[in-house]
């Protein structure tokens, strides 16, 4: 048995009730902020940064942005540090998660959803008492979204987790918006389409290289559901409907032309890979591709954004 597996029923059941299981080592400060995925955290704070910085204008509130920042920074992590608290059993079956603090006992479950309900308590505070009731209530939402609707529920039943999955992802950039402008207009839902529109795509990426992990697992995502071929269909009209949001925030005067001919450059050059996709012959190399393709193009976008944000 591979040497990163649990070698007994008891040692798995360990982690379930709260002990380590045998050999196992303690956590250090660093699995307290691995649980939070700072991957996550670092991309979203950017498009939070987007946010705020977009609807400013030329009044930029710098001590209310940090707070936002903060406060939208700790409820994420929180959310994260939930999914890792409710997942610990699955993740234990799939290789891209058993090293993971929970699935080896490093971090207990008691300590861990402690942990998660402190840094919520924490961040939406910051959120409803520095950033704005606004920014607050869809902090909440967000959260809600993520931990029940996703993780708790459709993540376990339904190909639908990943686009419904989708509107907790797209929070941040609009947090952010909303805590410098004070209430949600055109320019919160288009950041939202940016976001919610790019996750599925993103993410199946990803679960069509691991899509025989995610079927150990018991995850019912698309391309396990309903096979590869349908997936790679089934990312299209999100990667189309994404075409237009650019041109609409410069049409808008929300950004220049830079960001208008780059953002969609990128979502025509995104397209054309999907597209290479039903010809592939080798499948995981073009998921991988597509993957870190989507990643450069929101690092990009949100880059693009912010130095081309029309000040009125």
């Amino acid at each position: 048995m591979n040497n990163i597996q649990y070698k007994t029923q008891s040692d798995a059941a360990a982690v379930t009730v709260g002990r380590k299981p045998p050999g196992a080592e303690a956590g250090t400060w660093k699995d307290f902020i691995t649980v939070t995925k700072p991957g996550i955290l670092r991309t979203n704070m950017v498009a939070a940064f987007g946010g705020f910085w977009l609807a400013s204008g030329w009044n930029v509130d710098y001590m209310k942005m940090l707070f936002t920042l903060i406060g939208t920074a700790l409820i994420m992590a929180s959310s994260c540090v939930f999914n890792n608290y409710f997942d610990r059993e699955l993740d234990m079956k799939m290789e891209r998660t058993r090293k993971r603090s929970l699935p080896t006992g490093r971090l207990k479950p008691t300590t861990v959803l402690i942990y998660a309900i402190t840094l919520g308590i924490v961040g939406l505070s910051v959120l409803l008492l520095l950033s704005g009731p606004l920014a607050g209530l869809l902090g909440m939402l967000g959260m809600f979204v993520y931990v029940v609707i996703y993780t708790l529920w459709l993540k376990r039943t339904s190909t639908w987790s990943t686009s419904i999955g989708g509107i907790s992802g797209a929070m941040p950039p609009v947090i952010g918006y909303v805590a410098a402008s004070g209430q949600i207009d055109l320019g919160a839902w288009l950041l939202f389409a940016l976001l919610f529109l790019w996750q599925p795509p993103h993410f199946w990426a990803l679960a069509i290289r691991r899509v025989e992990e995610y079927r150990a697992a018991g995850f019912p995502l698309l391309p396990v559901v309903k096979g590869i071929e349908r997936t790679k269909w089934q990312t299209l009209p999100y990667i189309i409907l994404l075409i237009p949001v650019p041109i609409l925030m410069y049409v808008y005067n929300y950004t220049g032309l830079v960001f208008m001919i780059a953002t969609l450059l990128l979502s025509l050059l995104w397209l054309y890979f999907a597209l290479k996709g039903f010809k592939a012959k080798d499948t995981d190399a073009w998921a991988k591709k597509v993957f870190f393709f989507s990643i450069n193009y929101l690092t990009i976008s949100f880059l693009l954004m912010i130095f081309d944000t029309v000040h009125k």
